[in-house]
């Protein structure tokens, strides 16, 4: 692509690279130099603009930015929108519910073919609601080399996949001991987070603080996920609440996260169902770790404790206000 000044001589097909004041309007950056336009700036008494010509091998913005675009939502994903390129962007959006897949290793190696040629994502699982923006693809110049592209396009070939919600039915089991806890409120945050989702949570269940009825209340559940949101919080790999869901036939994986606030967390399985232990920061509709295992096993993404131990950079999230033990204590 050539880019500076032309004189109006030249200039017919180029795309003007800065909006031009007429006496009448003006004429718009990006527009394409026709006959139209040439007879408004020899009019204007205006003897040259600055262009960009594209040259034999170079694509369009609008172009290049579409077919990128196409190259990154694999063939045949459904949770995924492209919408029209225009001024050298095309933006892909989520068609519902769920988790961004982003592969960053891809967009990585995307971005670095060509400096005019750019993605950008969400972060890799971010939420996501219906219409909500994944990914925006952005051809920086007016056009770009046909084989920079192409190299793009392979390098970031599906990097963008969208995981929809596959449960739709949770319940949250709560423990009650001699100090009162507002297990409504526990319940209504709960609720809210699942919705976004689309998921259903079971009306309000508290039982006593007590291995053997947590355990019965789990084993009866018949919801396809389950939460546990004890009165006193679970500190250690056998108090009561990993000990209950191990009573009533299940496996914990594993205890604590590092991501803060919500270091309190355990996981587990209950033949097909995960069960998340979570901590009491849960209570608080404020985001905390057990947020970002929630939303993946909801959506049928595996949290393995390797998992959890990458979840620490990034993990440091905003203090909760009403926190028992705030960090700068």
């Amino acid at each position: 692509m050539k880019f500076g000044p032309l004189p109006l001589s030249e200039a017919r097909g180029a795309i003007l690279a800065h909006s031009v004041a007429l006496p009448e309007g003006r004429l718009r950056k990006g527009s394409v130099i026709g006959t139209a336009e040439l007879a408004a700036l020899e009019a204007a008494g205006i003897p040259e603009v600055v262009a960009a010509r594209l040259e034999p091998g170079d694509l369009g913005e609008d172009e290049a930015a579409a077919r990128l675009a196409r190259a990154l939502v694999p063939e045949g994903e459904t949770g995924l929108r492209i919408g029209r390129a225009a001024t050298g962007r095309a933006n892909i959006f989520a068609e519902g519910p769920g988790l961004a897949r982003i592969d960053a290793a891809r967009i990585g190696a995307l971005n670095a073919v060509h400096p005019m040629i750019t993605v950008a994502t969400v972060p890799p699982y971010q939420r996501m609601a219906e219409r909500g923006m994944v990914a925006t693809v952005k051809i920086i110049a007016y056009g770009v080399p046909e084989e920079a592209l192409a190299r793009a396009a392979a390098a970031g070939a599906g990097a963008l996949g969208f995981h929809a919600p596959v449960l739709s039915r949770a319940e949250l089991i709560q423990t009650r001991t001699d100090i009162p806890v507002n297990t409504a409120k526990g319940q209504a945050a709960i609720a809210e987070r699942l919705s976004r989702l689309g998921v259903d949570l079971a009306p309000e269940h508290v039982v006593p603080h007590e291995i053997d009825a947590l355990s019965a209340a789990l084993a009866a559940s018949e919801a396809e996920a389950l939460f546990i949101l004890t009165g006193s919080a679970t500190s250690d790999l056998h108090d009561t609440a990993p000990e209950a869901l191990r009573r009533a036939g299940g496996q914990v994986a594993h205890y604590g996260m590092p991501v803060d606030p919500g270091n309190l967390l355990f996981l587990g399985t209950l033949g097909a169902k995960p069960v998340v232990g979570l901590p009491g920061c849960a209570r608080s509709p404020a985001l905390n770790g057990a947020d970002w295992v929630m939303e993946r096993l909801l959506c049928g993404v595996p949290v393995t404790p390797a998992d959890i131990a990458g979840m620490g950079v990034g993990g440091l999230l905003k203090e909760i206000p009403q926190r028992g033990r705030p960090r700068e204590a």
